[in-house]
């Protein structure tokens, strides 16, 4: 601000004359202005400079935010529409999966079916599955892998149950919305549920287990080869050479990181591992799908932009869902859940089975499944904190636990005592459809009877023990009678389903070291685990049965499906 007593020149008073013009004051005072004006001129352009640097800056940062939100939404749109969804009620009458019962805190486990489809229904799929010979080779498709994801209501622990393929059981009524394939159910393998479609599949599971179904995630052939690339692929070990003929699997003996069709093989192979038949597939399964959880869960694959793009987009369009996971926001929800749960406390299993009286290549549900169901279906951890596995809790740490009957040795007859006609098939159906023996029988009670009754005969009460604990049945139900064997009256308190009302959580929990034993159980942690290979002649070369280590030997031309 100008000082109010400065001349117009800039004199104060009282400072003397004005110096003349010229000479070299003249020429000082004359500097000195012009030096005032440069300062001044100075001053504004940096200013000036900074502005326009602000403005550009703040239009680049519009530019980036709308491009990037308009890329998230491109993004998010674009794995939504790769998803492709089912219901799980079509054509199969409501909720055919069963409804988890939430625990103390309102919390609820999750239960999925996870299927591999062996379905040639696209040239991809032919050309990975070993071709397509004829019509019929397409005209259908079946489970041949079926796993029970379930996720505890707390999400601190997991199983995964494996099933195997050649296990027989009673398939229910299902009609395919899709084709319009039915049938009024009949006794078969389990894996040909899926020729009627996914619900057809999750109801047969849940018929089997009594565990109750909430969704399911169904991926084929060329699912398997994108997601083994999407990660970059899975690091597993054989413990020999192995040379499976029929899957084209052919590894020298250590660890190898498999891709694509490599990886494909792998989880097809059911001669190279095991004793040969479907279960040594599904230890090798669960050894490749503990090493896929632990690379998920590693540093890098997580927090890699690119990777998890090529990942989520891998996954939405190699997988059907249920219409309950059909949406992006769904799936991310349940990666969360199952992320939480780690390593050490996620157990893998599989099915106990025996052998089918009927047909020596089939299976049954064996001595121990009853209790595996059990544990699932009641949310019961089959591992502790430190993931080792778990002891026998509840009532069945307070003593030595009641000798486990394996379901196919017990037949019950099933007696109405409801006046509902069918009530008594309806549970007699389910008993045959867990497992236990076809001679289970239905009939009316003498009476009407109020409450329902599972009558044991002496020396009978493990037996009847593993009946109230497939329906659910509380053990003040149980009674002891004079002659043997097992009546079960279905009474008014059970007048619909074949699980009783209420009754799993009151029933006695199940022995968790019975429902591991011959589960070929392990934890997702065990890295260094090998999949054994078979020491038996499971597969043959030039028509000479051999060993997959002998196979291995002797095709020195055929190229190793790894390095």
């Amino acid at each position: 601000m100008t000082d109010p007593r400065e001349s117009a020149d800039g004199a104060r008073p009282g400072d003397g004359p004005a110096p003349a013009p010229g000479g070299r004051a003249a020429a000082r005072a004359a500097a000195r202005r012009a030096g005032r004006r440069s300062s001044r001129r100075g001053r504004r352009k940096p200013v000036s400079r900074l502005r326009r640097v602000l403005r550009t800056t703040a239009i680049c940062t519009a530019v980036t935010v709308v491009v990037a939100a308009g890329a998230g939404a491109w993004f998010y749109e674009h794995l939504n529409g790769n998803i492709h969804s089912v219901s799980l009620s079509d054509g199969a009458n409501g909720d055919v999966g069963g409804k988890e019962k939430a625990d103390a805190f309102g919390r609820t486990p999750i239960n999925i079916l996870v299927i591999g489809s062996d379905g040639r229904n696209n040239a991809t799929d032919c050309k990975l599955g070993g071709g397509c010979g004829s019509a019929t080779s397409t005209s259908g498709r079946n489970a041949d892998v079926e796993m029970v994801v379930h996720v505890s209501a707390d999400r601190s622990n997991a199983t995964v149950m494996s099933i195997p393929r050649d296990t027989i059981t009673t398939v229910p009524a299902c009609k395919n919305p899709d084709t319009g394939a039915a049938t009024p159910g009949y006794r078969g393998m389990i894996n040909s549920a899926l020729a009627y479609g996914p619900a057809c599949q999750v109801a047969t599971v849940h018929q089997l287990t009594g565990i109750p179904i909430d969704h399911f995630v169904m991926l084929d052939f060329s699912g398997v080869v994108k997601m083994s690339d999407a990660v970059g692929g899975v690091s597993v070990c054989v413990s020999d050479d192995v040379y499976d003929t029929y899957s084209h699997l052919k590894l020298a003996k250590g660890r190898h990181t498999l891709k694509g069709e490599a990886a494909l093989e792998f989880v097809r192979s059911r001669h190279g591992f095991g004793d040969g038949s479907d279960l040594g597939r599904t230890y090798a399964q669960h050894t490749f799908l503990s090493a896929m959880i632990r690379k998920f869960k590693s540093a890098g694959t997580l927090t890699n932009p690119a990777a998890v793009y090529r990942l989520a987009d891998a996954a939405t369009k190699a997988l059907t869902v249920d219409t309950g996971l059909g949406s992006v926001n769904r799936l991310i929800g349940l990666a969360n859940d199952l992320d939480k749960v780690p390593s050490k406390r996620l157990i893998f299993t599989t099915m106990q089975t025996g052998p089918d009286p009927t047909d020596p290549n089939r299976v049954v549900v064996g001595k121990g499944a009853t209790e595996l169901f059990a544990t699932i279906a009641d949310d019961q951890p089959l591992t502790t904190a430190d993931g080792a596995k778990t002891k026998p809790s509840g009532a069945a740490t307070s003593a030595a636990p009641s000798p486990t009957v394996p379901a196919a040795q017990i037949t019950v007859r099933v007696q109405n005592g409801t006046g509902i006609g069918g009530r008594a098939t309806a549970i007699a159906a389910a008993l045959t459809a867990k497992g236990f023996a076809p001679g289970t029988s239905a009939g009316n009670a003498p009476a009407p009877a109020a409450s329902t009754t599972l009558t044991y005969g002496p020396s009978q009460k493990d037996q009847a023990q593993t009946v109230a604990r497939a329906l659910g049945l509380p053990a003040a139900h149980l009674k002891q009678g004079a002659v043997a064997g097992l009546t079960l009256v279905i009474g008014a308190d059970w007048r619909t389903g074949s699980a009783f009302p209420g009754g799993t959580a009151a029933a006695t929990p199940a022995d968790t070291k019975a429902a591991v034993s011959n589960a070929h159980a392990q934890t997702a942690d065990q890295g260094s685990s090998c999949a054994q290979v078979s020491h038996f002649k499971t597969v043959s070369v030039g028509g000479v049965p051999m060993t997959p280590s002998q196979a291995y030997a002797v095709s020195t031309k055929k190229k190793d499906s790894a390095p």
